[in-house]
C-alpha cells in the first residue's frame, strides 16, 4: 500500500489555495498537484522549484476538458488521488439582489457551484480507488451518494486575500485550521457537514462563533 498522500488543490496560485499548497508541500510523503488557470504563474513555478513534490496543473473552474486533463495527468504521474480541496472561488461583486447584474450571478455560479460539480465528476473515479480509503472532497452533497468518501465543507474564515480584503484572519491561520479539519476527518463525525476552519468561541465575528455552521 502506498504511504504517500496525493492532493489536488484548485485555485492554488494565490491566497488560501497557495497557502494550502505551500504547507502541504512541506509535509513528508505528500504530493501536491497545484491547480490554477495559469499553471505557469510565477508563484507556482517558484513553489515547484523549491519542492519537487509539487506539480502545477492547468485547472480552470467549470471547464470540463481542463478538469479531465488534470486528473489524467495525476493518474499518469502518481496513479492515485487521495484528497481534493476545491478551493477555487470568486467574490467579484457585493451588492443588493435588486441591482446585481445577471452576468455577475452567472459568473459566480459557474465558478463557485458548477466548478465543484465539474471537478468532482472528473476526480471521483480516481478518488474511489484511493489506497488510503480516506479521500476528502469538500462538498456536502457527495456524502450520501458516495459512502466510501468523506465529504464536508469548510468555512475558511474571513481571510486577508485579494478577494476578501482585510478580513482579520491570516492565510496561515486559515490554512492551519483547514488542514486540521481534513487531517482529523472521519466519515461518522465529519462527513456531510459544514465546519468552521477552527472552533472559536469568543472575540470573533458571528460566523466563527460556533464549530459547526448551519446549512
Amino acid at each position: 500500500m502506498s504511504t504517500k498522500t496525493v492532493y489536488l488543490i484548485s485555485g492554488a496560485n494565490r491566497g488560501i489555495g497557495y497557502g494550502l499548497a505551500t504547507t502541504l508541500a512541506a509535509r513528508p510523503n505528500s504530493v501536491v498537484f497545484a491547480g490554477a488557470r495559469n499553471p505557469a504563474a510565477q508563484s507556482l513555478q517558484e513553489l515547484a522549484a523549491r519542492h519537487p513534490n509539487v506539480h502545477p496543473v492547468k485547472l480552470t473552474s467549470g471547464d470540463q476538458a481542463d478538469n479531465e486533463a488534470a486528473i489524467a495527468e495525476i493518474q499518469k504521474i502518481e496513479g492515485q488521488l487521495d484528497v481534493v480541496i476545491a478551493n477555487a472561488g470568486i467574490a467579484k461583486h457585493q451588492g443588493p439582489l435588486t441591482t446585481t447584474p445577471p452576468a455577475e450571478f452567472r459568473d459566480h455560479f459557474e465558478v463557485n457551484t458548477l466548478g465543484l460539480v465539474v471537478l468532482f465528476q472528473a476526480a471521483h473515479a480516481l478518488l474511489l480507488v484511493s489506497p488510503t480509503a480516506a479521500a476528502n472532497f469538500l462538498v456536502r452533497a457527495l456524502d450520501a451518494e458516495h459512502p466510501a468518501l468523506i465529504a464536508m465543507a469548510i468555512h475558511p474564515g474571513r481571510v486577508d486575500t485579494e478577494n476578501a480584503g482585510n478580513g482579520g484572519v491570516t492565510v496561515e491561520e486559515s490554512v492551519a485550521g483547514i488542514l486540521t479539519r481534513i487531517d482529523g476527518a472521519t466519515k461518522e463525525k465529519s462527513s456531510g457537514r459544514f465546519w468552521n476552519f477552527k472552533a472559536v468561541k469568543d472575540g470573533m465575528p458571528w460566523d466563527l462563533a460556533t464549530e459547526e455552521v448551519p446549512w
